[in-house]
């Protein structure tokens, strides 16, 4: 198929590839097409130094194993989170003990950064909260980095601390008489002022709740709001992350894998909460998602494929680092996936262990998650830019990254287990080479990431239950100025916004575009001349994702800038006002109530609201005090005789409630209209 630039024609500053003549010869027997979208000029974030990462547990006896550490560079791994989960919250880091738990030989922390050394990564600490103090962790920071110079710079402070019994469930250490979030936040800041008193240069991380998955949206006894909210309000302004973690769960692998789409809700959702809390100060703090795993079949040919799915779809909503759960783990249950004997072993690597007479292979052997994580080194390296991509088929997951050395690659998730597809990409913002791409794959009958020769005729099998990676090199050369630096809002009323950013370091533009990403298209919102544009007629209570790019004397694009995401208000000056409150949650359900004001001049006699749910997860169970019907994520709601009078001025208000569910995250309706007025909202 021909290089079509599905964007606005400003994008098109490099004419694009000829049609590939004889496409149908490429095509595999029976295989059905998926049509494949990618536009470098919609960027969606670098890939940084922390991006890829794993824990490492203090149990596991060959954590520091040299084939570990081999295994784990040629997967580019780049962190390594230790001592390991719950054991965070027991560790004493200076006699080396766990009291109630396990601690092999040969994992101390010097050893353990042994390891992080030869493979040139760094490590992600967890202080020990639960049974430890704030002097404690601040003498592991100056032995760290003063003493030994190793420049650990993640610290997070305790590891699922919501789980401390607080809300019901405990399975999580922690001594303080006091466990509720309100408590965790107060030490949060006295850990941050003392190991930030030994080092500045560290980075504090806190724990939060993840949306849409327990314990999130509860209030505790006690409490006058839910963990984030509760921990947020407080540590926002001390903090430099952010702690979730991620594990869907589902009847079998497959539906885990499926459940990846759940998460740029969620993530987009912590990213709110952040900057209701933040500010200005919002796009310095950075989310981790520290843990994530499938939870079930964890060593099966689809876990492998979530791995690589989950790892991409994280990095391109925000995260700065995710880190697989876990290297090594042990077998606990028997189960035949893909043909392959499957251990339910968290790890990465086996451990060697038995179940009964059934064993798994030798110690160190990789599972197949080992290899999902491993392909995305033919995707993306640190440094490198990601852009955006989609695909006809949702049983085909596509993720594409712009390389610093000018070539694009394409990772394509075939997820079906029986079928294979054939991929036609196109490409916008970006011109390929007429050349055969470079094809990087993981399939059945793969023993590792294997390069293959490209399908031919212009289209690229993807067999079943398979990881295929392509990469083209470019057509012409690069523009000759760089991207430019991550814009700021710093301004936004109900219909307009003032985004700002700094100059490319490479090069002189002459001119820069804002864009809007709507998926894998781009809408052209402003140029400039300066390092500012003011972006007008926008809906009120609406969000936009915004990529500058400078243009240079040729005429070219440069690559895009870092995203930023950002909301416009409600109007001020409405004749109506709307107040949403959540009541209470539990995790994938909900009650809110909803209050109704008429501050017109006028009575209002009869009246109908509407308004559309940020999340296709959410909906409307049941009501009361209104007649509420939804289509899709628009609801429609109309009074219910009883409360039709709403009296001018705010003389009188109605109010209605209902029970909520939500797949996912479950963020606030942001724009209600009422009788066709769009309402200021509380």
């Amino acid at each position: 198929m021909a290089c079509a630039l599905a964007t606005v024609a400003a994008l098109a500053a490099v004419p694009p590839a000829p049609a590939a003549a004889g496409q149908a010869d490429g095509r595999a027997d029976g295989a059905a097409s998926v049509e494949v979208s990618v536009n470098a000029g919609v960027g969606l974030g670098t890939i940084g130094k922390a991006a890829f990462g794993v824990n490492h547990a203090l149990w596991d006896s060959h954590m520091n194993d040299p084939e570990v550490t081999g295994l784990l560079g040629d997967a580019g791994v780049g962190v390594m989170r230790y001592p390991g989960g719950s054991y965070g919250d027991i560790y004493h880091w200076k006699d080396h003990t766990a009291p109630g738990g396990y601690v092999a030989p040969g994992t101390t922390f010097d050893e353990f950064m042994g390891s992080v050394r030869a493979t040139g990564g760094q490590p992600m600490i967890i202080a020990n909260y639960g049974t430890g103090t704030p002097q404690e962790a601040a003498d592991w920071v100056r032995y760290a980095n003063v003493t030994k110079g190793y420049g650990a710079k993640y610290w997070e402070i305790g590891n699922e601390i919501y789980g401390n019994g607080h809300y019901g469930s405990g399975w999580e250490a922690d001594d303080h008489p006091d466990k509720s979030p309100r408590e965790y936040a107060r030490n949060v800041l006295a850990y941050a002022e003392a190991m930030k008193a030994v080092d500045p240069t560290i980075e504090i991380g806190a724990v939060l709740t993840t949306p849409g998955d327990w314990p999130d949206g509860i209030v505790g006894e006690g409490d006058s709001a839910d963990w984030n909210h509760t921990v947020l309000s407080a540590v926002a302004g001390t903090v430099d992350f952010v702690i979730v973690h991620s594990y869907p769960g589902g009847a079998t692998a497959d539906e885990a894998l499926d459940r990846t789409a759940r998460l740029p809700g969620q993530l987009r959702e912590v990213r709110r909460q952040i900057d209701r809390y933040a500010g200005a100060r919002s796009s310095e703090i950075g989310i981790a998602l520290t843990e994530v795993n499938s939870n079930v079949q964890m060593n099966s040919r689809p876990n492998g494929l979530f791995a690589a799915d989950t790892y991409m779809t994280a990095l391109e909503n925000g995260v700065f680092n995710v880190d697989w759960w876990n290297v090594h783990n042990g077998p606990t249950k028997i189960d035949t996936v893909d043909g392959d004997t499957d251990f339910n072993d968290f790890g990465l690597l086996s451990s060697g262990g038995c179940v009964g007479d059934v064993c798994q292979p030798a110690v160190n052997t990789p599972f197949h998650p080992y290899f999902g994580l491993k392909s995305l080194t033919t995707l993306g390296r640190p440094g490198d830019t990601m852009v955006a991509s989609s695909t006809s088929d949702d049983q085909v997951s596509a993720h594409a990254v712009h390389r610093a050395d000018g070539t694009l690659s394409v990772m394509l998730i075939n997820k079906d287990p029986e079928n294979s597809r054939t991929a036609d990409i196109d490409y916008a913002g970006f011109t390929p080479t007429a050349q055969a791409p470079v094809v990087h794959r993981y399939a059945r009958g793969d023993t590792d990431v294997t390069r293959v020769p490209a399908t031919g005729g212009g289209v690229q099998e993807l067999p079943p239950y398979s990881i295929t990676t392509v990469t083209v090199s470019p057509h012409s050369a690069a523009a000759s100025v760089g991207a430019p630096g991550a814009p700021e809002v710093t301004a936004a009323d109900s219909s307009t916004a003032t985004v700002s950013w700094t100059a490319p370091t490479r090069g002189k533009a002459v001119r820069y575009e804002v864009y809007e990403r709507l998926g894998t298209n781009a809408q052209l919102l402003a140029t400039s001349t300066s390092t500012s544009a003011t972006l007008r007629n926008l809906p009120p209570g609406s969000e936009h994702t915004v990529n500058v790019l400078a243009r240079d004397a040729d005429g070219r694009l440069s690559r895009p800038s870092e995203p930023v995401t950002f909301a416009t208000t409600a109007p001020k000056d409405s004749s109506c006002l709307v107040s949403y409150r959540v009541d209470t949650g539990w995790g994938n359900g909900f009650v809110a109530s909803v209050t109704v004001s008429n501050l017109g001049d006028s009575t209002i006699n009869g009246w109908s609201l509407d308004f559309t749910w940020p999340s296709t997860g959410q909906s409307v169970q049941s009501s009361w005090n209104a007649k509420v019907t939804g289509s899709g994520t628009r609801v429609h709601v109309t009074d219910n005789g009883q409360n039709a009078v709403l009296a001018p001025r705010g003389g009188s208000t109605a109010t209605f409630g209902f029970v909520g569910a939500n797949d996912g995250a479950n963020p606030a309706p942001t724009t209600f209209t009422l009788n066709g007025t769009v309402c200021r909202t509380s």
